[in-house]
């Protein structure tokens, strides 16, 4: 019975793990905020990651984001779908094979507008050898992929 209790904790210490790294809302989150807490509206404006600050936070569907002033926060507030990652924050390039993979903040691709986040910089140079058709393969995965809850380490 002894050995049951301590298997039944471990699951139950796992899981709790699984919950702080999964998604609170519908984007990959990692301590409680989205993108490891860059600032998303940096890779528009700085075309680069920039670690954002706990004090400028905005709230979108359900995720947190952090930024690195008031005006980044204020400009992603007014259009946070123009900012926010595709695919939920996940690894596009994993999105595009038909699973969720956590992501590098700086390995990053903004195309069209859109944000993209890779696994890493080595992936990231995969979905760049072709990222029409990737795009392609991850938006028809992305419906059903969207509602599995694991993630790829």
């Amino acid at each position: 019975m002894k050995g049951y209790i301590h298997i039944l904790w471990f699951i139950l210490c796992g899981m709790a793990l699984y919950a702080v790294n999964a998604s609170a809302g519908e984007f990959f989150e990692r301590n409680g905020v989205a993108i490891d807490g860059y600032d998303p509206v940096a890779y528009f404006n700085e075309q680069r990651p920039v670690k954002g600050v706990p004090g400028f936070r905005a709230e979108f569907r359900g995720s947190t984001f952090q930024f690195i002033s008031a005006g980044h926060r204020d400009v992603f507030a007014a259009d946070p779908a123009k900012y926010a990652p595709h695919y939920g924050g996940y690894c596009a390039y994993g999105m595009a094979k038909g699973y969720k993979a956590k992501i590098d903040p700086e390995a990053f691709s903004v195309i069209h507008g859109t944000l993209y986040l890779n696994y890493s910089e080595s992936v990231r140079t995969r979905w760049l050898s072709d990222v029409p058709g990737y795009i392609r393969q991850a938006n028809a995965n992305w419906p059903q992929v969207q509602t599995h809850n694991e993630v790829q380490e």
